[in-house]
């Protein structure tokens, strides 16, 4: 099965828990709540505004205590936060930026993301890191499969070629929110 999952906008929006829904209802599979600046209140407002039925569909970059209080589905370990929380049952997942941290965390973690596949759509100058034949060469070799999901100016047109490269899903930012 490939999985999409949509990131949120590093800031607050109007809306945003009914676009969240509005996401989960039509196909996404889940989506990573990442803000970075956030307080937890304003963060716990956020997970509370989702109907209670589609939060285990919920990932969190941050106060991981959320994931453990409103049963969200998991937790995302960054540079910010690099474990999860003593004791967490649930998902945990880990942001990639080379091949060598993917052989790293891989067997550690339910699934990565390596990023950037493409170049960025939300981050000015971010710009592609692997070429095509890298990407290959990442799947031939077992680097890429069904636990690395591509990140880093993934379009929802490009969800089939992505599948078709042999990544296990993608994470979509910049073209959820436009």
């Amino acid at each position: 099965m490939f999985t999409t999952i949509v990131i949120t906008m590093p800031t607050f929006i109007d809306a945003e828990a009914e676009r969240i829904v509005m996401f989960l209802r039509n196909g996404v599979t889940l989506v990573h709540i990442r803000k970075p600046g956030a307080e937890y209140d304003e963060l716990e407002r956020l997970v509370r505004s989702v109907p209670a039925e589609w939060r285990n569909r919920l990932v969190v970059h941050d106060h991981f205590t959320l994931a453990q209080r409103y049963l969200l589905y998991g937790v995302h370990l960054n540079r910010r936060n690099p474990q999860p929380p003593v004791g967490w049952k649930g998902s945990v997942s880990r942001s990639c930026h080379s091949l060598d941290e993917v052989v790293r965390y891989k067997d550690e973690h339910d699934y990565l993301s390596l990023s950037p596949i493409f170049d960025s759509i939300s981050k000015q100058g971010y710009c592609s890191a692997f070429t095509h034949d890298d990407i290959c060469r990442a799947v031939a070799d077992g680097i890429i499969d069904s636990k690395v999901y591509a990140l880093g100016g993934v379009t929802f047109a490009a969800l089939p070629a992505l599948k078709a490269l042999g990544f296990g899903g993608a994470m979509i930012l910049g073209d959820a929110w436009r």
